[in-house]
């Protein structure tokens, strides 16, 4: 007899000790975490949704609180009736199961309550193996320790299957009800909590006839008074789900947000609400811009930005022809020469360093540094002096790269990096000519740094980001700089109106007056091209947009309808977004005139010289001379050692 006391002793010893080790190793591996995906959604500016990214799973995050009481009922009563009074593990469930399971020779029966189930759904597979229902004992007696009840049952009600792509209750109830959680109905609570067990069985989409047996099943399982259970057996839940995912609106812009929020230390797949600058009728005319100005044969490509100016919001962004054939994002991914874009830092420089928009260079085929030769669109030179307000409005190639020698090629470089310009530029002779790659949305934002009077900020396309139940993780601070003056650049913005003026010269077509009777309100602007890429770039007071096309292999464009695509698609843009607006008018800061100027000569306009165009000026700066002008009389701007091709 003492002999069997010594033993069941030393057996009880052991199993204190195996507890006492047990517990030990639970406590040092701590709590586990819980952290799973989620469904992070982006809205427009206008509050409504844009996008959801779910890596294929829908999931949303909600509180206990923030669910329907008969969704609790009905999961514990269906599920694991002694949730609360258990502490992880239904032993008598066990007990039956593991019967059930050695007359069959294999595991055929399950008996898991939610804590085991929440612990699979996160940390394992739904492998019936002993080795996996082993690791689930260890998650759950973890998730036992460390968590309350409520927070191991919210946890399992945001994690469960409920089939389609639908993770956790949330996810289930907009898909099936389009509703959230925290108003469904009995009956839907119960037709719900059914699915789980087998959702390729158990969803109405799949079969309506065993899903309306299940949730009559729940309910009978369920502790309801005669009357509520009447009721709700007789109440068939309409389903209002389909297969069909939410298509994202501006898939192109959602991925240059996607990337910002990167940048901003957010963790995508995280249940964010990130609410965006889309202005969603900017982006549907941008869309319909590209669509209506490219025949859907083509093989040509386009991107466009546009921002406001007046808060640095990027409002509308497309960076291809059609996301499903091409995801690249052309607007921000894609590095193309700008051609003639380069111009307007160019002649900011130039204000900058005693320039006005009457100071006259000839306009002359060239040779710089014995090698270089530029030439002008069709060859067409003025054969004379000309301003560099008509040199701007027809584009003329010697007249800016005689400035960017004068001035040095690093002063054009630098210039544009401040401006807004953030690819690397070769400070060579043709960078006047927009040699070096750029994006559009640097472009964009450099242009919007002009309509915003000197302005600097950088692009925004996040206002703020929330946590999914609603704590505020980051808002959009304003942080701006002006960079420039404002006078040089009132004088700038009005210098680029000529580009839209068919009467600015009469030796080349200004770049955008085939544009002009199409336009019904004043924009400042300005085109680019090379034989691979043509833009368009330009603004209103209230809108900065800019656009490229040209082929992805970077091909030669040939066609002459491809050619003038970009003028279209702009024009078309900007004019659909200030539709039914009013107009308005550039601001002009005090301390700039207008003078009525002779554009041959450069002089003030006068009775020999009557057909003067309105230029703007820096005070002090506009001429005082009348014409006719001596001939070939230059301003009197000195630049030491002047090489052989200035005049």
């Amino acid at each position: 007899m003492k002999k069997w006391i010594k033993w069941i002793g030393a057996i009880i010893v052991l199993l204190i000790g195996a507890a006492a080790l047990l517990l030990y190793a639970l406590y040092s591996a701590g709590p586990p975490d819980t952290t799973v995906s989620r469904s992070t959604i982006f809205y427009a500016a206008d509050g409504t949704k844009t996008a959801e990214t779910h890596a294929g799973e829908k999931r949303y995050w909600v509180k206990l609180d923030h669910i329907s009481p008969h969704v609790t009922d009905a999961v514990i009563a269906i599920e694991d009736k002694k949730f609360y009074r258990h502490a992880g593990f239904d032993l008598k469930r066990i007990a039956g199961a593991a019967i059930a399971d050695v007359k069959a020779m294999a595991k055929v029966q399950g008996a898991s309550t939610i804590t085991q189930q929440y612990a699979r759904n996160v940390f394992l597979t739904n492998d019936k193996t002993w080795q996996r229902k082993l690791k689930e004992a260890w998650y759950a007696a973890r998730l036992e320790l460390f968590y309350t009840k409520d927070e191991i049952l919210e946890g399992y009600l945001n994690t469960v299957y409920f089939g389609h792509g639908a993770y956790g209750i949330e996810a289930a109830s907009r898909f099936y009800f389009n509703k959230s959680a925290d108003a469904l109905t009995l009956s839907e609570a119960a037709l719900l909590a059914g699915i789980p067990k087998g959702p390729s069985i158990y969803s109405p989409l799949a079969s309506r006839e065993k899903s309306e047996e299940r949730r009559r099943l729940i309910l009978s399982e369920m502790d309801l008074p005669a009357n509520d259970y009447k009721e709700a057996d007789a109440d068939i839940p309409d389903i209002t789900g389909s297969y069909a995912e939410n298509k994202i609106k501006a898939p192109y812009f959602i991925d240059a947000v996607r990337a910002e929020l990167e940048s901003l230390g957010f963790r995508e797949q995280s249940g964010l609400k990130v609410y965006t600058t889309l202005n969603p009728e900017h982006q549907k005319a941008a869309d319909a811009a590209i669509a209506n100005g490219i025949a859907p044969n083509a093989g040509i490509e386009a991107a466009l930005v546009s921002i406001d100016p007046s808060n640095h919001f990027v409002t509308a962004l497309t960076g291809g022809r059609d996301y499903s054939v091409s995801p690249f994002n052309r607007a921000v991914q894609a590095i193309r020469q700008p051609g003639s874009l380069m111009k307007p830092f160019l002649y900011y420089a130039a204000l900058e360093n005693g320039f006005t928009p009457v100071t006259m260079r000839k306009s002359e085929p060239t040779t710089f540094n014995d090698t270089y030769t530029p030439k002008n669109f069709n060859s067409q030179y003025a054969e004379r002096n000309v301003t560099m307000a008509e040199a701007l409005a027809v584009s003329d190639n010697i007249y800016a790269v005689k400035t960017n020698m004068l001035l040095g090629p690093e002063t054009l470089a630098q210039t544009a990096k401040q401006f807004g310009v953030t690819s690397k530029l070769e400070a060579v002779p043709s960078l006047a000519l927009g040699t070096s790659g750029v994006s559009v949305l640097e472009v964009a934002n450099a242009y919007k740094v002009i309509s915003a009077g000197g302005l600097y900020a950088k692009p925004v396309f996040i206002t703020k980001v929330e946590s999914s139940d609603g704590a505020v993780l980051y808002r959009y601070k304003e942080r701006t700089e002006q960079r420039f003056d404002e006078k040089k650049i009132a004088v700038l913005t009005h210098m680029m109106m000529g580009m839209f003026d068919g009467s600015m010269s009469d030796y080349a077509t200004p770049t955008g007056a085939s544009m002009s009777n199409k336009l019904s309100r004043t924009y400042a602007g300005k085109s680019g091209s090379t034989p691979f890429d043509y833009w368009m770039a330009g603004f209103s007071p209230s809108a900065v947009s800019v656009v490229w096309t040209g082929y992805d292999d970077g091909s030669e464009i040939t066609k002459t309808e491809d050619r003038s695509r970009a003028k279209v698609i702009w024009a078309d843009y900007m004019e659909t977004i200030h539709k039914g607006k009013k107009p308005t008018f550039f601001e002009q800061p005090d301390g700039v005139t207008a003078a009525a100027i002779d554009l041959k000569s450069g002089k003030l306009a006068s009775s020999d010289c009557p057909d003067g165009h309105t230029i703007l000026f820096e005070k002090g700066t506009e001429p005082v001379e009348s014409c006719p002008p001596a001939a070939d009389q230059e301003e009197d701007i000195v630049f030491p050692e002047l090489p052989d091709w200035f005049r």
